[in-house]
């Protein structure tokens, strides 16, 4: 299926995210998790690199207020589900105590 885009003066409002993980498997797991919506308004466009355009500053500030939403879920379903980011935390915890015992 193929989609129309509207030029870039269509969409004069922009915001770029770049959001670091730890690990690249991690950060591929929350852009799979994360790709699986499509935009709903056809007044914003989204790109795999988090890059957004919209028409308004209104539109912008809900489409990116959905898509932090989205990111916070995936985050906190990480941090208790996934053995890599436990594993990262225990050994954390792990040379907090060793440096709070000495």
């Amino acid at each position: 299926m193929t989609t129309a885009t509207a030029p870039a003066s269509d969409f004069p409002c922009s915001l770029s995210l770049q959001v670091p993980f730890p690990t690249p498997r991690l950060a591929n797991t929350a852009l799979r998790a994360l790709q699986v919506d499509p935009e709903l308004s056809p007044l914003v466009r989204r790109d795999l690199s988090v890059d957004y355009s919209a028409t308004t500053n209104r539109m912008l500030r809900v489409s990116v207020n959905s898509f932090m939403d989205s990111l916070k879920l995936v985050v906190e379903v990480m941090e208790h589900m996934d053995e890599d980011v436990l594993l990262a935390k225990g050994t954390k915890r792990a040379a907090s105590e060793v440096e709070h015992d000495q």
